[in-house]
């Protein structure tokens, strides 16, 4: 009996002892509402705020809170997925971006999207946008959302 004592202390210690496995990390759910608090306190004149939370070289993660109106965008070379934390929008995908700008390698950004479709987007909804695809965040006056983005990589 003694010896199964030994061998359950020694199993649990080596578990403590050798912690998360290597790239692991767990946003909990405080944590990401406490973020969501901080970023609606730092917005800027286009009433958006970002914290860009962790690279992970194929895939990235970053918290999106918005009170107004996103950019057009379409990434070359990069998925978003979109978890909606808080709040509601809309969200306009497909068609044309209008005034659309190279802003960085792979990313162009514009005014608006032309013949896009819209889908209403709120708490708890999960978007998987491809690469190549226009997409727009839009906010009603009054409104916000905060939106977990997952940037995933194209190989």
């Amino acid at each position: 009996m003694r010896k199964i004592g030994l061998i359950l202390f020694a199993a649990v210690t080596f578990a403590v002892a050798a912690g998360d496995p290597p790239g692991l990390v767990q946003w909990t759910s405080s944590e990401l509402l406490g973020l969501d608090g901080q970023l609606a306190q730092k917005l800027s004149p286009q009433k958006v705020a970002h914290q860009p939370l962790r690279d992970f070289g194929t895939h990235s993660a970053t918290m999106v809170h918005r009170q107004g109106d996103g950019e057009a965008e379409v990434h070359e070379k990069v998925s978003d997925v979109f978890i909606v934390r808080s709040g509601e929008g809309t969200l306009v995908v497909g068609g044309k971006v209008i005034g659309g700008k190279n802003t960085e390698p792979g990313e162009i950004r514009g005014k608006s999207i032309q013949g896009g479709v819209s889908k209403k987007i709120a708490v708890g909804d999960i978007i998987n946008i491809p690469v190549n695809t226009p997409h727009q965040t839009l906010v009603r006056p009054g409104q916000r959302i905060t939106i977990f983005v997952v940037k995933v990589k194209a190989p």
